[in-house]
């Protein structure tokens, strides 16, 4: 049987770019070479698109980039090609491939900027779509069409950075009068805790409008939850399964970008520490969200656990982390699908797709 060609898509210009090549090193050795194929396009911070030949090992580091073999190539949205178009020094060269693995995280990367180019290439790829991945990506859409569908979450609101600074007293008033301190502050769009603060008091908002503002222009606040920080991992199509949950005991406050991907001292408990009961309302919540939310493929849902038997959603990452302190791929593998066999069934999922919207 000819083996299948499959892109993997890394780096890119989000805040999350280190992250991103870290997860790629992973995805990139756990895709079984005898039955597919690797081509490996690496996205600069400054969104050069490039393909990428070279040690495997340079990718997590960032060394990549300076490989004398790169070559400028990206992926024509014109169905026709089918492929990856790539620059030589007599023109181009077309590469046909089967399926995208976009391992990347935040804006431009699961937000479905990059999905509607797959969707206008007519190429299977890796995760949720076009809609799944939009909803998801903005905390603030998501939260609401949360709240539409009765799935408990901490109670929010929100507003635009440009109408705050024009008279940040009204929006502080107006967020004091909703919510009691401590809250949260949140860009809607910007992943792995980037850009999120705690805010004790008047002047710990104030900041915290000003450091969220500078990852996006809309700014979620949201009540503090005092709970156990649960994960579920979920895979799947149109019958999506969830994984046993796991637990979070962050290294800081909260669970923040440096607690994810930094610190050794953040602790993980596969399974959480809850009772079987609330395991699977857990699990049975996140397959509810995942589907309302137009998730595809496999998305990462958080959420508290309250000691009164509260779960409360957090939040959906739609291309979670799969670095070796990864939730998503420990909890899919203390569910019985690891390592390969996890790639293999999320490429498999990207097919499964394509064929039913043809």
């Amino acid at each position: 049987m000819q083996k299948k060609r499959i892109a993997v898509i890394f780096g890119g210009k989000s805040s999350e770019h280190e992250i991103s090549r870290i997860s790629a090193s992973y995805v990139i050795s756990k895709i079984p070479v005898d039955r597919y194929d690797i081509i490996l396009i690496g996205i600069t911070k400054d969104g050069r698109w490039l393909m990428y030949s070279g040690d495997i090992q340079k990718i997590s580091d960032g060394s990549w980039e300076n490989d004398a073999g790169n070559r400028t190539a990206f992926i024509s949205p014109d169905p026709s090609i089918g492929g990856i178009t790539v620059i030589t020094d007599s023109g181009c060269e077309i590469i046909k491939i089967d399926c995208v693995f976009p391992v990347l995280h935040g804006k431009n990367g699961e937000d479905g900027t990059i999905q509607g180019l797959f969707e206008l290439a007519e190429i299977p790829y890796v995760g949720c779509g076009v809609l799944g991945s939009a909803d998801c990506m903005d905390k603030i859409v998501t939260n609401i069409i949360l709240d539409y569908a009765g799935i408990e979450q901490a109670d929010f609101t929100w507003f635009y950075s440009a109408d705050y600074f024009k008279n940040p007293d009204k929006y502080i008033s107006e967020t004091e009068k909703k919510l009691e301190y401590p809250v949260f502050v949140k860009p809607a769009n910007a992943g792995s805790s980037v850009g999120v603060s705690k805010a004790a008091n008047r002047e710990e908002l104030k900041s915290a409008v000003v450091k969220a503002s500078g990852e996006d222009g809309r700014i979620l606040i949201e009540e503090n939850i005092t709970g156990k920080e649960v994960e579920c991992a979920v895979l799947g199509n149109d019958e999506p399964f969830a994984s046993v949950p796991g637990q979070i005991a962050p290294a800081a406050e909260f669970y923040d970008y440096d607690a994810k991907y930094n610190s050794s001292e953040s602790k993980l408990f596969i399974p959480a520490q809850i009772s079987e009961e609330l395991m699977e309302h857990v699990r049975k919540t996140a397959v509810q969200a995942y589907r309302i939310l137009g998730c595809t493929g496999l998305s990462r849902v958080d959420f508290f656990v309250t000691d009164d038997g509260r779960v409360l959603l957090n939040e959906i990452n739609t291309l979670p982390g799969f670095t070796s302190i990864s939730m998503y791929p420990k909890l899919m593998d203390a569910s019985g699908i690891g390592g390969n066999d996890l790639t293999e069934r999320l490429i498999e999922l990207a097919f499964e797709r394509m064929a039913k919207n043809v």
